[in-house]
């Protein structure tokens, strides 16, 4: 029998009522997965990740039963445990959120971050798996979810830029980031490592080194962000809907509506959420059923989702049992059986993100007249578009870039980027009313062509406020890029001290930067085709900063396409790198876009100017 000198003849009470809320039968005995009921009962509760932990352990050295005894040495160990008093200490009102102060020099003082620790564990998780065998992470991986390991890991950057390559393939020019041990003297390369991530998961205005809030939330926005391949979507396109209604959907509305799909199929009830709706797994149940691979393709065995834990009572035991099926399609990431019968949205939406990407189960629709070899979704320019929008901190964040834009209110935003006063009094604001909201949404609009041709003095003609209600793509983009360049320009002429810059001293700038380094590169013009191999573009980051970049990488002579396109990405990577902030992708460089092509050159520009 355990031990109980430590607690009062009243402690024992309340532990003996705590139990037999739990043991309904009475027969002396719970199930290991009510553990964490009991333990809540006797106040003493734990965060999702811990329980998991405790849970696991006990159902491998055990016979899934505890009895009161083996309950109270537990509840003992954990009471005396440092880590469970040091969450406790830490916890806040909300239940498994985790509150501390700033870390940095600019964060500390007077102010207070949150994460939570079951978003943590997971994401530790995952880090641990995808990266276990990246040479480049071995002093790092594998990370104790317990602890802060991750908050230290992603400190140097290489944690988070492999991350995102791990997601998208080629991101981040591998070449670009500083993988040698850091020291005193070139802690700067962890501070490069850094703006080159920043850059790239758009969140350049939460700079905080070994922050809290940051690390967490880049590691969800990696997730969230790219883990969205929307080809096959296009097979959920419903009667009298195009393509285009289809891709103005949210990544979230568009995993809803396949989810939805298959539960469809199944004969099962919708859900409207990946919170509150999934929170009894049945859902997940039936949609694990549809997706697993019948063996009717090629190479794929055919894997049975065993539904017998639908039987389960018990919420966290059934959403257990719809786990241990999931983790048999490689696929339990992310939750934990609490997560999912407590709703935690955002790892809810990556255990889907994760199941859709490796099992969409969608096939090409049929009967509907679709040319499906010319779907090519978001173009560059649009994505170019889009991140440079929610770089700058939109509210609401841009997800599809035209649907997002109908009631201007981003377009409004961005004016105020480029110091063109909005009379917000004159406009019309969310939430919109029912009936008339649209004609509100068009009377944004038509002040922003009003702000843009009176204001602004942009170059509008048969553009109207309707074009931008309805998300006309060729007049709606030719708004965006010249409020794009006005910025870009904004910040050039800002740097100049008020100069006004154009394209050619822009030129002119470049080439006598070159030139001043000892450079053999120049361009013409923006539309110089000695910019399809990168070179003047190389030889000014490095005219920039000298010895950045390792020109042994390089093909500098004869290019084919590939050897063009690897030359370009190795430069936008390194221009991010050194702190520009460059919107465009390597494939402008490649292909000579005049407008893209110009924005590089005005953020070298900016950034070379900021140096001097």
């Amino acid at each position: 029998m355990a031990s109980t000198a430590h607690f009062s003849e009243e402690e024992m009470a309340e532990l003996r009522e705590a139990f037999s809320k739990v043991d309904i039968s009475g027969n002396g005995f719970i199930h290991t997965n009510d553990l964490t009921d009991v333990l809540k009962a006797a106040n003493l509760p734990l965060p999702g990740y811990k329980a998991r932990e405790l849970i696991q352990n006990l159902t491998t050295t055990g016979d899934g039963r505890i009895s009161f005894d083996e309950f109270i040495s537990i509840f003992q160990n954990l009471k005396s445990d440092d880590v469970a008093k040091s969450f406790r200490k830490q916890i806040n009102k909300k239940e498994g959120i985790c509150a501390i102060g700033g870390t940095s020099e600019q964060s500390s003082a007077g102010t207070q971050h949150s994460y939570s620790e079951e978003e943590k564990y997971a994401f530790v998780n995952w880090i641990n798996k995808a990266l276990e065998k990246d040479p480049d992470c071995k002093h790092v991986v594998p990370m104790n979810p317990e602890t802060d390991d991750l908050f230290q890991a992603v400190g140097d950057g290489i944690v988070l830029c492999k991350m995102i390559n791990f997601s998208v393939p080629d991101t981040i020019d591998e070449r670009t980031i500083n993988k040698k041990k850091l020291t005193p003297f070139t802690i700067q390369v962890l501070k490069c490592n850094k703006i080159l991530c920043f850059s790239q998961t758009r969140a350049a205005k939460c700079v905080r080194e070994n922050s809290y809030t940051f690390s967490s939330t880049s590691i969800y926005n990696i997730i969230n962000y790219f883990f969205f391949p929307c080809l096959a979507l296009i097979a959920l396109l419903r009667e009298g809907e195009s393509l285009e209604d289809l891709m103005k959907l949210s990544p979230e509305e568009l995993l809803l509506r396949w989810a939805n799909y298959h539960l469809e199929n199944a004969g099962c009830n919708k859900v409207n959420n990946f919170s509150s709706d999934i929170k009894d797994s049945r859902a997940y149940y039936h949609l694990l059923n549809q997706v697993a691979p019948k063996g009717d393709e090629e190479g794929i065995p055919a894997i049975t989702i065993d539904m017998s834990g639908l039987r389960e009572k018990d919420d966290v035991q059934r959403a257990e049992c719809m786990l241990q099926q999931a983790e048999r399609l490689g696929c339990r990431q992310f939750v934990t059986a609490t997560d999912v019968v407590r709703g935690n949205p955002k790892l809810n939406l990556a255990f889907i993100a994760n199941l859709f990407n490796k099992y969409p189960a969608l096939h090409k629709p049929e009967n509907q007249d679709i040319d499906w070899s010319s779907i090519e979704g978001e173009t560059r320019e649009e994505r170019t578009f889009r991140n440079w929008m929610n770089s700058l901190g939109v509210n609401p964040r841009v997800n599809h870039l035209y649907s997002d834009l109908s009631d201007a209110l981003v377009i409004f935003q961005l004016y105020e980027k480029i110091k063109v006063p909005v009379d917000w009094n004159r406009v019309n604001k969310p939430p919109y009313p029912k009936l008339g909201g649209n004609m509100k949404k068009l009377e944004n609009c038509n002040y922003a062509v009003e702000l843009g041709k009176n204001q602004a003095k942009f170059s509008l003609v048969g553009i109207a406020g309707q074009d931008l209600n309805e998300g006309n793509r060729t007049l709606t983009l030719a708004l965006i890029w010249q409020l794009m360049r006005r910025y870009t320009l904004n910040i050039l002429e800002d740097i100049g001290g008020g100069e006004k810059v154009n394209d050619e001293i822009i030129v002119s700038w470049v080439n006598e930067t070159l030139t001043a380094a000892g450079k053999d590169s120049t361009i013409s013009s923006f539309k110089d085709s000695k910019i399809s191999t990168s070179m003047p573009v190389l030889d000014l980051i490095d005219a920039i900063q000298p010895g950045s970049i390792k020109y042994d990488l390089l093909k500098t002579e004869d290019l084919n396409d590939e050897e063009k396109l690897n030359n370009a990405k190795y430069a936008i990577s390194m221009a991010r790198k050194i702190g520009a902030r460059v919107y465009a992708l390597p494939e402008d460089l490649v292909e000579v876009k005049p407008k893209m092509v110009m924005t590089v050159f005005a953020c070298l520009m900016g950034k070379g100017m900021k140096k001097v």
